[in-house]
């Protein structure tokens, strides 16, 4: 495994990113990693670790590196990295898929309805804030993606209420958007992080990371995706 620091270029300054990837061979399909609101910690490395061992070159930024986060910033971003990874040799620009925890399940889809012929797939784990009365709401954009979209719910989740989820199922279903929303039975918010102690959920957890990883498949591979 390969791994690396560098620093992207935004429109806001520069973001402290962390890229990892198998090393030998490539160019690997790319996946975009955003993180939840604690920020950038070695957990968050571990996992993006987890899934560049699967065969993939992972972009984890910093977003905190400016105070301001927003879904218009976060787009900002999101460019500057698809930038990024169209200059390296090691990345496949081609097949680029997204995964997001908690605030980032709302700049996944976003940037799944910004980047339509960019992002081939996109995964929100507990996302929040995916269903808003706000004019930039990220479900607005669901009827612009193209790509596969993965909605990871748990059952309870304070967050992200039963009811708002239930209302973006049935949006998205009349938005046309090639999508699965899968409920967690039994998990909470954050069942996939292994340092909270208080909502880690083995069985959750692993269930999320077999249908991640079976996203990126079906959708990152020259030979299975469209």
């Amino acid at each position: 495994m390969m791994e690396s620091l560098c620093d992207i270029s935004t429109t806001e300054g520069r973001m402290k990113t962390f890229i990892t990837h198998p090393g030998q061979g490539g160019p690997f399909p790319v996946v975009l990693f955003y993180m939840d609101s604690l920020g950038i910690r070695e957990e968050l490395r571990d996992m993006a670790r987890r899934v560049a061992a699967a065969g993939y070159l992972v972009v984890l930024p910093d977003l905190h590196y400016t105070p301001h986060l927003s879904i218009q910033r976060v787009m900002q971003d999101t460019a500057a990295m698809l930038a990024y990874v169209d200059a390296e040799p090691k990345a496949n620009a081609n097949l680029i898929g997204a995964v997001g925890y908690c605030m980032s399940g709302a700049f996944v889809l976003a940037a799944a309805g910004t980047f339509p012929d960019r992002i081939k797939c996109a995964a929100s784990v507990y996302g929040v804030n995916l269903l808003t009365e706000r004019a930039d709401s990220p479900h607005l954009l669901a009827g612009r993606t193209r790509g596969e979209l993965y909605f990871a719910c748990a059952e309870t989740d304070e967050y992200a209420p039963a009811l708002v989820l239930q209302q973006l199922d049935e949006y998205l279903a009349r938005s046309g958007a090639n999508y699965r929303l899968e409920w967690y039975p039994g998990a909470q918010h954050g069942f996939a992080f292994v340092e909270r102690q208080d909502a880690y959920d083995r069985a959750s957890a692993e269930r999320h990371w077999e249908r991640l990883l079976e996203l990126f498949e079906r959708n990152l591979r020259d030979d299975r995706a469209g």
